[in-house]
């Protein structure tokens, strides 16, 4: 069920990875099962809760979809699946087996994998994020009669593996075949091209995805085989207090030895309205070891942490989170300002007290 609503969040929760894990079959009437394991880190879901999540028309949807953050579960897929048909089918086998749950207001696709629930939309975004990274060209198709949203997708063909007559809405000369996410039978579910008979006839509003996020600041981790627990990252701040003006310097590494591997640096704030937003991305130098100095431009209390992303045979990793306290540069002047004139009053003071017993107790000639 869709939505349209306003949203504001201000989560401060420093949680643990989120995996999961989801059959395919080789074909959707093959009987090869292949198991995929999904992972996505503390950080990038914050990271994703913390973005503005205020929808103001049906067009901004495709906002919602961040192709690049999923890449690595569509590069899985695409190593099963050659033919676009198939590949397509895969993804939703995968969406087909997330519990169904009404959900208000939208959020973003690692959000949606992270707490393993959603409905049409968050399914919808989660597919046309995985088939759009994996090279597919991909709309929303928004049903607003019977709040409901599910994906065009265009094939280089027509659907072969549909078991029944195939739905299709054309857009700029384009054939978009319906790929409908919910479901629930991730073996014998909804197939590229098949529709509900409950939206046969009904109109949709094509959703161009334009607006799709192309860059995120990590990805999460997918891969066939086991992703080991054993990646990790620390994090080591050289102060926790600077002033206006001052640096900090962030460093740390990322084990197994990530050389060339990408870390993202992020950095919470706001207090009450606390949220994670990207400081830098730096590289591993040969020894896995990154480096980032920070100038902070404003006073506050800050919290630091980094994160990597993984790779085929290992899940992202998230550092400890520290903190740092920047003070006002005016403050500390002020403060600075203060204390020199305690220290003159208590001068003055002392000064007066002798003068004063030097005048009580006259020297005798």
């Amino acid at each position: 069920m869709v939505f349209l609503v306003v949203f504001s969040f201000s989560p401060c929760v420093f949680g643990a990875d989120y995996a999961y894990s989801y059959w395919v079959l080789d074909h959707p009437d093959g009987s090869n099962r292949y198991e995929l394991n999904v992972s996505v880190s503390s950080s990038l879901y914050d990271y994703f809760v913390s973005k503005d999540h205020d929808l103001r028309s049906s067009y901004d949807f495709g906002k919602f979809v961040t192709p690049y953050a999923l890449k690595p579960i569509a590069d899985s897929l695409r190593s099963v699946y050659g033919d676009d048909e198939d590949f397509a089918n895969g993804v939703l086998m995968v969406v087909h087996q997330i519990p169904y749950e009404v959900s208000a207001p939208q959020k973003f696709p690692a959000e949606t994998l992270a707490e393993n629930v959603g409905d049409c939309d968050l399914f919808s975004f989660v597919a046309a994020s995985v088939m759009m990274a994996g090279g597919l060209d991909v709309v929303l198709l928004f049903y607003e009669s019977e709040e409901h949203m599910n994906v065009g997708v265009s094939l280089s063909h027509a659907p072969n593996d549909a078991r029944s007559s195939v739905t299709y809405f054309s857009y700029n000369g384009q054939r978009y075949y319906v790929a409908e996410t919910t479901g629930g039978k991730w073996e014998t579910g909804w197939r590229v091209g098949e529709c509900p008979d409950s939206f046969q006839g009904v109109s949709a509003q094509v959703v161009t995805l334009e607006d799709a996020e192309q860059v995120s600041p990590g990805q999460v981790s997918a891969s066939f085989g086991a992703l080991t627990g054993s990646s990790s990252i620390t994090l080591s701040l050289s102060s926790g207090f600077v002033v206006e003006g001052g640096s900090v310097s962030i460093s740390g590494s990322v084990s197994p030895v990530s050389v060339g591997g990408v870390v993202t640096i992020y950095v919470g704030s706001g207090g009450g309205n606390f949220s994670w937003t990207v400081l830098s991305t730096v590289s591993c130098d040969s020894g896995g070891r990154y480096s980032y100095e920070w100038w902070p431009e404003s006073s506050g209390l800050y919290f630091v942490r980094a994160s990597w992303s993984g790779d085929v045979d290992h899940a992202g990793a998230d550092s400890s989170v520290g903190s740092v306290r920047v003070a006002s540069s005016s403050l500390v002047l002020f403060g600075i300002a203060a204390v020199v004139l305690v220290a003159l009053a208590v001068v003055v003071y002392a000064v007066s007290r002798r003068v004063g017993r030097v005048n009580e107790y006259p020297v005798v000639q």
